[in-house]
Formats: structure tokens, C-alpha cells, sequence
């Protein structure tokens, strides 16, 4: 805003009386006041649209970043999911392969390998000795 000083104004207004006279001082004065008070409202408004517009870009930055901060987490969630449904496939095959093992063996009138009694969680991991006793219930 323009900073201007009491003399500076009590000047302004000695010179507006000389020029303007004692009748239309007043009415001068009204006409400009209003000017001002509508250069003021003007300059809210244009500062109110502009602070609006900051805001909104704002908040499209923001639904930006959690939109993709949610496919980010949308894609490990799905790899998590494919990874523990592979491990869940491979589980049931190695179940499967034993248990086919087993019905196969006693099918030929022998005893299956006791190997087989304990199954592996995971593939690579080691089989107890056979010395070892396991509850099976």
C-alpha cells in the first residue's frame, strides 16, 4: 500500500481546498473515497482468486501423490499376493507328489519311504534323519 506521512496529507488536503474550494471539497472527497474503496475491493478480490488457485493446485498435487502413492502400494500389495499364491502352488504340489509316492508304494506292497514321512515346507530345505520320531496325528 502507498505509505503516506500525516504531512504529506494535511498538505494534500490544504492544496485540494485551494484548487477545489470549499463547495466541492466534500463531495470530491466522497468521489474519492469510494475510488479507493473500490481499487481496495478489487485488489481483495484478485488476491482472494489467486490465494483459490493456489489452493487448488494444491490439492491437485496432493490427489496426485496419494493417487500414486495408492497404485505403488496397489502393485506390491498384488506381488505379495502372487508371491504367496506361487509358494501355496508349489506347497501343494510337493504334497501332492508325496502323497502319490505314498499311495503309490503301498500299492505295490511296499512300505513307503520314510523320507516322505516328513515334507519339506520349502524346497531345498533339509529332511530330518530318519532316527527321529514324529507325532502324526
Amino acid at each position: 500500500m502507498i505509505d503516506i506521512s500525516l504531512t504529506k496529507l494535511l498538505l494534500l488536503a490544504v492544496v485540494a481546498l485551494i484548487v477545489l474550494g470549499p463547495e466541492r471539497l466534500p463531495h470530491a472527497a466522497r468521489t474519492a473515497g469510494a475510488l479507493l474503496r473500490r481499487m481496495r475491493n478489487g485488489w481483495d478480490s484478485v488476491r482472494a482468486e489467486v490465494e483459490r488457485e493456489i489452493q487448488a493446485e494444491e490439492i491437485k498435487r496432493t490427489l496426485r501423490e496419494t493417487a500414486e502413492n495408492a497404485r505403488a502400494t496397489h502393485e506390491s500389495v498384488r506381488d505379495d499376493v502372487r508371491a504367496a499364491g506361487a509358494e501355496i502352488r508349489g506347497a501343494s504340489e510337493r504334497i501332492r507328489d508325496t502323497f502319490t509316492e505314498t499311495q503309490t508304494a503301498r500299492a505295490a506292497g511296499r512300505e513307503p519311504d520314510p523320507a516322505l514321512d516328513m515334507l519339506p515346507l520349502k524346497r531345498g530345505e533339509p529332511v530330518p534323519p530318519e532316527n527321529e520320531t514324529h507325532d502324526r496325528t
